[in-house]
């Protein structure tokens, strides 16, 4: 299933095509190569003053970190991402070692969400970004520090038969991409 996106200037391949998907194949799994290389994307996405504020936190489908990721879900997510090849937390360092905080860290980790999200569309995987869960019971879950808190979570995978969904996910995942306006993106620019 393809959603290439329809835009006013051309943008290069991966972009058009990435979108979010909430059917993924669950006979796929993700070959250590995939995981690398994605997270290597991610590792050198550009950061303030090279700080990387960002950690990811990696589970596969099938393993008890699944599981207990898998639970801190809004119930909404999990009737779809059971299938996913993995799920990925991505956690933000709010303050360095020395306390100072650091304001550009969910910039920062955006940035590196975004590449590790075009990589896997440069390797044929779909990547859906999602914040519905319960950050604190996924903060226990994963044992991080209070400098660090789950900002986002990924469910990474190759898209699946969207007949696989609950009728809600279904129709959602059927539904045409649409975006705002450039416009309205960069007022008074076009």
């Amino acid at each position: 299933m393809q959603k290439s996106a329809t835009t006013s200037y051309p943008i290069m391949a991966e972009l058009a095509e990435r979108w979010s998907p909430r059917a993924f194949d669950p006979d796929y799994e993700l070959s250590e190569q995939e995981l690398g290389s994605m997270l290597e994307a991610a590792r050198w996405a550009p950061s303030s003053n090279n700080t990387q504020p960002w950690q990811f936190v990696v589970a596969t489908r099938g393993t008890p970190l699944f599981d207990q990721i898998h639970a801190t879900l809004a119930g909404f997510n999990q009737v779809w991402t059971p299938w996913a090849s993995a799920l990925i937390v991505n956690v933000v360092e709010l303050e360095n070692e020395e306390g100072k905080a650091l304001r550009h860290g969910l910039y920062d980790l955006g940035q590196a969400a975004a590449h590790l999200s075009i990589q896997a569309a440069h390797l044929g995987l779909h990547v859906h970004q999602m914040s519905g869960f319960d950050a604190d019971a996924l903060h226990e879950v994963l044992g991080l520090g209070e400098r660090f808190s789950p900002s986002v979570m990924m469910a990474v995978g190759k898209i699946g038969d969207p007949a696989m969904l609950p009728e809600g996910p279904r129709e959602r995942e059927l539904l045409e991409r649409t975006r705002k306006p450039l416009a309205d993106v960069a007022p008074g620019t076009f």
